[in-house]
């Protein structure tokens, strides 16, 4: 082993553990934002009536990209405030972390959108897409949650575990109707995306002083 290259790592891990409390305060606006943006956006959806899948692929794509902006805005201003190096180390371990599932989700997105003809408005097989972004957002989060503090990894096994539970609704729903369930896709997003993101928001931000180590 290199020992320049162990001495590296043991130094980014040092330093990830002494920013744990700096992630965590930057966490809980970050959560309530995107929460909020994402309960939004499903308000948006379902009075604008946006009931083509590529109005709905491009609302909740610009949502995502709109709710990156805000955390990285969110995370630089908790950075100069407390004077900390905002494009250290550790911000690029994280990065390296949950781009790949990320940028599954965005092409996920695009080979929807190129073959969008098959889909019909508000069918079945928008399960999909939906069960798709839920699943490598879980991986995404999970694999930050290996660097920022641990509510992210659990928040990120929730998402992993969504998928799952869903196809075996969906597939009951389909022996016991005949039928496969397809609700507003708007709102199924804004109750999964907005809501669990403000509730873990909300926990952060009242649980701060009392635990910052959680």
């Amino acid at each position: 082993m290199n020992p320049k290259w162990a001495e590296e790592n043991l130094q980014t891990i040092r330093t990830l553990m002494e920013r744990s409390a700096l992630y965590r305060r930057a966490l809980a606006p970050i959560m309530i934002c995107v929460g909020a943006l994402g309960s939004v956006a499903a308000i948006a959806g379902y009075y604008l009536h946006y009931n083509s899948l590529l109005e709905f692929e491009a609302l909740w794509v610009g949502t995502a990209f709109v709710a990156i902006a805000i955390a990285f805005l969110i995370a630089r201003r908790q950075a100069i405030k407390d004077r900390e190096l905002f494009w250290s180390p550790p911000t690029r371990r994280v990065i390296q972390a949950i781009a790949p599932a990320l940028a599954a989700g965005a092409m996920v997105a695009l080979f929807v959108a190129a073959d969008a003809g098959r889909y019909k408005n508000q069918s079945s097989d928008w399960w999909d897409p939906v069960l798709l972004w839920l699943l490598f957002y879980g991986c995404a989060l999970h694999a930050a949650g290996f660097f920022t503090p641990k509510g992210i990894k659990w928040l990120g096994w929730f998402y992993v575990c969504c998928p799952a539970v869903l196809v075996v609704f969906i597939y009951i729903s389909a022996k016991l109707f005949d039928s496969v369930f397809s609700p507003n896709f708007h709102c199924l997003m804004g109750a999964l995306f907005g809501g669990p993101h403000l509730a873990y928001g909300i926990y952060l931000y009242f649980t701060e002083k009392k635990n910052p180590a959680a």
